[in-house]
């Protein structure tokens, strides 16, 4: 049902009997309870129904009258009553606010202050009101200034879409001396392009504000009958996600970030704010989650004018592209909004799409035009017909007749010229009446004396035309409404180009980029994991929001929240932190299926489950048990060697399996059977390379260390035995694996992957000779830092480059700055060394710089040689123990007849 409004005759009665019962309420009977009150016949108080037709009252209250806009002007009362206020003083000069408020306060019954804020709201928007003074900054959230010191009028685009007495429905206003307007006739979907927000009782209202030009845009293509799309644009610019918007309807959302670049490595600046935030708020938001931890940042400074202007200076170490992330996901920097498009149409609310109050907007916009058009029509027509009873009564003198002349009273008159006009009146467009009798009786001799047949002919003429056009666009009034809106975009769409970019936006997982500033330890022995517990055994780093996945050696599994200290469950075998959606992380496990069953093996990834649920990778029978467990942070397939019990008649003690034969499976798949024998001990016998195929990796500038996220410095696609090569400035270079935990030094000249093939060029300046030389050589493979200048600390390099036919430029100075460039083929200059070699000498005169030239020729294009997945590791490592866990000694290979004699030694012994 819809709701319903009080009268006033309903709310006189109610004043009344409110009256009444406080009366009763503050006598001194009812306080001192002298005298019962009476509960359950016509007498009584009924509080409970009381307030229950009250609220409702108020409610329907609200809604309809303070909260939520009406679908055909897209105005709440108190803008809609402003604007009609501002349409009456207006007359072209600005008004004081004061004023302003003052004559709305005859039409809003609700004081000055809340008219006040709807006014400079309205003013911010920057869509119907030409503002002077200082009307407040959205951006920093500052106020305007005092209504006596800020004027404001309307400006030429409302005034053209927005008002219309012949078109405009009026009421009496709450006190009945003024009339207002219904609805304004608003010929533009202003509720789109300004938006909307309200909350009244038991609902709310939240609709986004979108472009001038693209309503018009769509409101073009609707009456084309084509589809179209509306998206948000906001007056504080950013980014916005728009794959949820759900058309503004309510349930969906829409993300907004601001715009954060880099000033360098160490400060961030931000130059926008997301919508309904302001720089100040956003700054709390970056200082809190600094404070939490969240973030890493020394300072921020809000330097935010005309424009925002935020700068974010990162504390020591820290990375940028990460910090930014961050900031995206644990600040205002990025928020999220649930639009809800609810509105007033037909005396109730209504819950609608942006498509949907678009199309009702231009019908209501077609209608009016047409209406307008009708309008004008009529008055063209009766302008016509009074041009041609004028054209005919002068023309034919008929003021001249005797009869007119001598009529004893009015009435005679207006009967003989009524008579006169009957041969003419089959072409007028209505009867005639009285009144149009005595209009012409009107006419001035002045007028008749200056009467010009020729120009009224031409009057005549251009009405009929005027007459035409209009029934021409009546005719076509769906071309009319497109010119319209077309007219209005080319008018003032200049004025309203998009602030808001749209794209998709990536998830930004906060366990990624939040700061991992907790330590999480562990006590094997009693069941509990926390990062509180310093004095047990060290796992590893986690932040407070990191989850927790815990092996045990029965084969249970779960993800636990970390906190300060948890009970888990005893035996623990293994505790790290839970990446979610890691397909990367392999768990390599063999598993014993109940007390004798077989051993089976198996390979998974756990990618997303519950948490603080139970979870088992055996089958579940009693008795199960992990014999072998290890975590793979790249899939990496390693090879076991699998003891077995000795009994009678049993020929093979020991074997080997090679967990790359396994296919990697599902966490709840059985696996394959590894053997059917008892195993006396599974141990590592050689660490294995990756299966999954390369792996990218990232070198992050600002921080020295490798990321797989994508920020930074490409720097190739991984296999496992690929080598990352490191050159520093001071003639350095080692190699080293692409693993996270590397360190790497801050004054890097060159950083890829190794190719032992490559070959290198250097220019150099011997410090032992005192001369520059040129070589050519391979990078060793060493992980151990070498020198490729010379021994002598002294020596530098000008230049180093990997181009297979390098040129140079050597460049002389001191004594010798008068001599000519020399330009090198360096490939004729000299051959390829050794990294150890001295090289050529480039000059016996002093060289003060070298460059790199273009290279006159290029290699020939060759074929990728296809790399292989897996390489032989001839080294061996350590036992993992019956828990699984990787040790750095390794059994050596031991014969059938040696370990036959071992093991049952060893079960002697028990």
């Amino acid at each position: 049902m819809s709701p319903k409004l009080p009268n006033d005759d309903d709310i006189t009665e109610r004043e009344e009997n409110m009256e009444e019962d406080e009366a009763l309420l503050s006598s001194e009977s009812f306080s001192g309870s002298k005298v019962p009150v009476r509960l359950g016949d016509d007498s009584s108080l009924n509080l409970s129904k009381m307030y229950q037709n009250w609220f409702l009252d108020y409610a329907s209250y609200v809604i309809l009258e303070r909260a939520v806009p009406h679908i055909s002007d897209g105005l709440k009362p108190v803008q809609r009553r402003i604007l009609h206020a501002m349409k009456r003083m207006d007359d072209g000069r600005y008004n004081k606010v004061a004023n302003i408020i003052g004559t709305t306060m005859q039409y809003h019954p609700h004081g000055d202050a809340s008219i006040g804020d709807a006014l400079v709201q309205l003013g911010q928007k920057d869509l119907l009101i030409d503002c002077q003074g200082n009307w407040g900054n959205i951006l920093t959230g500052d106020g305007a200034a005092a209504p006596r010191y800020i004027e404001a009028r309307l400006n030429k685009f409302a005034l053209e879409v927005l008002f219309d007495p012949k078109t405009t429905e009026w009421k009496a206003s709450y006190d009945g001396r003024n009339k207002e307007p219904v609805t304004l006739p608003a010929k533009f979907p202003l509720l789109l392009v300004q938006g909307a927000e309200g909350i009244a009782v038991g609902l709310s209202s939240k609709i986004l504000p979108h472009n001038f030009n693209e309503v018009c845009d769509a409101a073009v293509s609707y009456l084309q009958e084509e589809e179209f799309t509306l998206y948000p644009d906001f007056q504080t610019g950013g980014y916005i996600d728009v794959e949820k918007y759900n058309d503004g309807e309510r349930g969906g959302s829409v993300k907004i970030r601001t715009t954060i670049s880099k000033i360098d490595n160490k400060t961030l600046v931000i130059k926008d704010i997301p919508y309904g935030k302001t720089t100040a708020g956003l700054v709390d938001s970056i200082l809190k989650a600094n404070e939490k931890g969240k973030i890493k940042i020394k300072k921020v400074d809000d330097i935010t004018a005309q424009n925002v202007e935020i700068h974010v200076q990162l504390a020591p170490g820290v990375s940028s592209d990460k910090t930014i992330d961050a900031l995206y996901a644990f600040t205002d920097c990025e928020i999220s909004i649930s639009p809800n498009c609810c509105v007033i149409d037909d005396n109730r609310p209504h819950f609608l799409t942006v498509s949907d109050v678009l199309r009702s907007s231009v019908d209501t916009t077609r209608e009016l035009l047409r209406r307008e058009l009708e309008i004008e029509k009529s008055e063209k027509q009766e302008a016509l017909l009074f041009a041609s009873l004028e054209k005919i009564f002068i023309e034919e003198r008929i003021y001249k007749d005797k009869e007119f002349e001598n009529a004893k009273n009015m009435d005679i008159a207006v009967m003989h010229i009524d008579q006169r006009l009957e041969p003419y009146k089959p072409s007028f467009l209505r009867e005639i009446t009285r009144d149009d009798i005595l209009r012409l009786m009107e006419i001035r001799m002045g007028r008749i004396l200056k009467f010009n047949s020729d120009k009224s002919d031409e009057l005549i003429a251009k009405l009929k035309e005027e007459i035409g056009e209009i029934d021409h666009n009546l005719n076509h009034l769906v071309d009319y409404t497109i010119a319209w809106f077309l007219m209005l975009k080319e008018k003032y769409g200049k004025n309203f180009p998009r602030r808001t970019i749209i794209r998709s936006f990536e998830n930004i997982e906060a366990t990624k980029v939040v700061e991992a500033n907790e330590k999480l330890y562990i006590n094997r022995e009693e069941g509990f994991i926390g990062t509180g517990m310093k004095k047990d055994e060290f796992v590893c780093n986690c932040s407070d929001i990191d989850d927790i996945i815990v092996f045990f050696k029965d084969g249970k599994y779960k993800v636990v929240k970390v906190s300060d200290k948890m009970f888990v469950g005893k035996g623990i075998l293994y505790a790290g932190v839970f990446k979610r959606n890691d397909k990367r992380t392999i768990y390599n496990v063999v598993y014993r299926d109940g007390k004798k069953a077989p051993h089976y093996i198996k390979r998974f990834a756990v990618t997303g489950i519950t948490r603080d649920k139970e979870y088992d990778l055996t089958r579940g029978k009693a008795g199960s048990r992990i014999a072998y467990f290890s975590v793979n942070p790249n899939g990496e397939a390693e090879t076991i060697r699998v003891i077995l019990k000795p009994k009678p008649r049993m020929r093979i003690l020991q074997f080997e399996k090679d967990f790359s034969e396994i296919e990697i499976k599902g966490r709840q798949a059985m696996g394959n059977i590894l053997t059917k024998a008892e195993v006396h001990r599974i141990q590592l016998k050689q660490k294995g390379v990756s299966t999954l195929g390369g792996r990218k990796v990232w070198f992050d500038p600002d921080v020295f260390r490798l990321n797989y996220e994508g920020s930074g410095k490409f720097l190739g696609e991984f296999q496992g035995d690929d080598m990352i090569l490191v050159v520093t400035t001071d003639g350095e270079y080692y190699i080293c694996n692409f693993d996270l935990t590397n360190h790497f030094p801050h004054n890097i000249l060159h950083i890829g992957k190794y190719d032992e093939h490559k070959v290198w060029t250097a220019a150099l300046f011997d410090a032992d000779q005192g001369y520059a030389y040129l070589k050519r050589f391979t990078f060793e493979p060493s992980e151990k830092p070498l020198r490729f200048v010379g021994d002598n600390t002294d020596s530098r390099l000008f230049l180093l480059t990997d181009a297979v036919y390098p040129r140079v430029k050597a460049v002389f100075g001191g004594h010798d700055d008068f001599r000519e460039p020399l330009e090198i083929d360096v490939e004729e200059f000299i051959g390829v060394k050794s990294y150890k070699a001295k090289g050529k000498r480039i000059s016996n005169y002093e060289v003060t710089e070298v460059e790199e030239l273009e290279p006159l020729r290029f290699p020939e294009p060759e074929e990728e040689p296809q790399q292989t997945m897996k390489v032989e590791i001839t080294e061996e490592n350590g036992d993992n123990g019956e828990n699984g866990e990787n040790g750095e000694n390794v059994d050596e290979d031991i014969s059938d007849a040696d370990l036959r004699d071992e093991i049952t030694g060893q079960m002697k012994l028990f």
